[in-house]
């Protein structure tokens, strides 16, 4: 063999070896990558830190009481559940009011976020056999939910959206309580009747109904979640009450459900995301921190915390939920709220924190009021 024969065949397996290792190092690479994405994926799953807790309680808190923003024509009314958007410079309150018979879902509009104007109803009683003629509890679905950010009620399909609870039942959120949706093509800033799907998405007599939710079913949020993190781009919070022969007894808790069209809805996981095992947990709104997601909700009735009071719980991926330890966000404290100060809808607009809430009194009086991070 010639010695340039060797050479080439020496460099033949050196680049064969070369390859190899090549090969083997960008194997390992990607091993750690995916390593690395699963990792990232468990790491959405861990408990929030108390340092970031704390973090959250101090960006969120407002501990000026400004007081009642929007006050029932007549004792015979009560109005609450607000949910605020905005759109052209001014703000807008979607809110339900209780006049005896029902809920009905009514608008209302501002310029600053302290002083309201009601603008007239977007869902009213009907007359007639439906199944939730007289209760129709709505709450905007698909804001945008950036801290700080454009509070943008955001259209589907050409639609806006509310979720509400309904019923045929008449009185304070008696009989079979079920969540359904209703829809508009039109100006959602301007009164006018909104159209609904006709029949619930979610009910307590569902085959598929989980155990904590098996009475009846209260208030929910839906967001857009165009991450998929469920694996689905819509993500309902709702609050329903469960668990007990007795419905007066049983505990009320947060779950989730899912949709790929705002129509049709999947129950997600077995158990519920936020549970105080007794009492009330309700009304959840979330709002998004940076890379975290906050759910402001209000307990009542705990085992051992009695009365109602606003509070909140962070998660990293919308399904794992820390639940916050310390102060109440809101609680009685003032004339207009000494009986119950809960039910949140929290935002904040150039620099400060408006915490939007129903304050009821001993006499039973319910209004909408509103505490700020700033006098």
């Amino acid at each position: 063999m010639s010695t340039r024969t060797a050479i080439k065949g020496y460099a033949k397996v050196l680049k064969y070896v070369a390859a190899l290792l090549i090969g083997l190092t960008l194997s390992n690479l990607s091993g750690e990558i995916h390593a690395q994405s699963k990792g990232s994926a468990n790491d959405s799953a861990k408990p929030v830190s108390a340092e970031v807790m704390e973090s959250v309680y101090q960006q969120v808190k407002t501990p000026y009481k400004y007081g009642l923003v929007m006050v029932p024509a007549s004792n015979d009314k009560k109005l609450d559940c607000p949910s605020i958007f905005r759109k052209a410079g001014k703000w807008y309150m979607v809110y339900i009011v209780f006049d005896g018979r029902g809920y009905e879902t009514w608008l209302a509009v501002s310029k600053d976020l302290l002083h309201w104007e009601s603008k007239g109803k977007l869902m009213a009683f009907s007359d007639s056999t439906d199944w939730d003629a007289n209760q129709k509890a709505g709450y905007v679905a698909l804001e945008t939910i950036k801290w700080g950010g454009k509070y943008k009620w955001q259209p589907y399909q050409g639609k806006y959206w509310m979720s509400y609870f309904g019923g045929n039942s008449t009185g304070y959120e008696k009989g079979l309580l079920s969540i359904s949706m209703a829809w508009t093509k039109k100006d959602p800033t301007v009164v006018h009747p909104w159209q609904r799907i006709g029949h619930p998405v979610l009910m307590s007599t569902d085959k598929d109904v989980r155990w904590w939710e098996n009475h009846t079913q209260y208030k929910s949020t839906v967001i857009w979640d165009k991450a998929r993190r469920t694996g689905h781009p819509f993500v309902m919070y709702y609050n329903a009450n469960g668990d007990s022969l007795s419905k007066t007894r049983g505990a009320e808790r947060i779950g989730m459900a899912v949709s790929d069209d705002m129509t049709h809805w999947q129950r997600y996981r077995r158990n519920p995301v936020l549970d105080h095992h007794q009492g009330i947990t309700g009304d959840p709104v979330i709002q998004k921190i940076g890379h975290l997601y906050v759910m402001f909700y209000f307990g009542a009735f705990w085992k051992n915390k009695g009365g109602a009071f606003n509070r909140f719980a962070c998660s990293y991926d919308l399904i794992h939920w820390t639940d916050w330890t310390g102060a109440d966000l809101i609680q009685p404290s003032e004339a207009y709220d000494n009986m119950f100060a809960h039910k949140s809808f929290v935002l904040k607009y150039k620099g400060v924190v408006y915490h939007f809430y129903c304050a009821v009194n001993k006499a039973g009086q319910r209004g909408i009021a509103v505490a700020t991070s700033k006098k």
